[in-house]
């Protein structure tokens, strides 16, 4: 046979001086995983920052003791806009990148700067595996030091 092609649904067979080439021809531009965007609400990296952020020894809550008692109230009711696990969180998401910005209270008696560290550590680890974006800054601000003889600034439930 001489130079021969011949063409079936998704491959083409070349022929060449008697040496078979078989190609596979990918129609629609390439892997199926590449093809369309994704995009992330900034609720959800804020929802994984503050779980992670509360994975950590020697943070106490998420946000300022204002923020606090206010969320707790706000979490009682109905149709409460924030959720708890975003208290304290602030992140601006880009299309591959995200800063986040926490605020956090620590318990009495830890070194801060190694809680911060922790903290930094645990948060990119977390959303940048679950995201798939680059972190590229952590900012946190120590609100407030939880004494061992003080009660939690959230109020009594009515209800038991």
């Amino acid at each position: 046979m001489s130079d021969t092609e011949s063409h079936r649904a998704g491959q083409e067979t070349i022929e060449t001086s008697g040496t078979v080439k078989a190609q596979t021809i990918r129609r629609g531009g390439g892997d199926p995983g590449t093809r369309g965007r994704t995009t992330i609400a900034d609720g959800v990296v804020e929802k994984i920052t503050g779980m992670a952020a509360r994975d950590v020894v020697g943070v106490h809550a998420m946000g300022s003791g204002m923020s606090r008692t206010f969320g707790a109230v706000r979490d009682r009711v109905p149709g409460g806009t924030r959720s708890g696990v975003t208290r304290g969180v602030k992140a601006e998401v880009g299309e591959k990148q995200t800063a986040l910005d926490l605020e956090i209270v620590v318990d009495y008696g830890v070194a801060i700067a190694d809680v911060a560290r922790d903290v930094r550590e645990n948060v990119v680890a977390a959303v940048e595996r679950m995201t798939g974006l680059e972190v590229v800054e952590v900012n946190i601000a120590v609100s407030d030091v939880k004494l061992p003889d003080e009660e939690d600034e959230e109020p009594e439930p009515r209800i038991k």
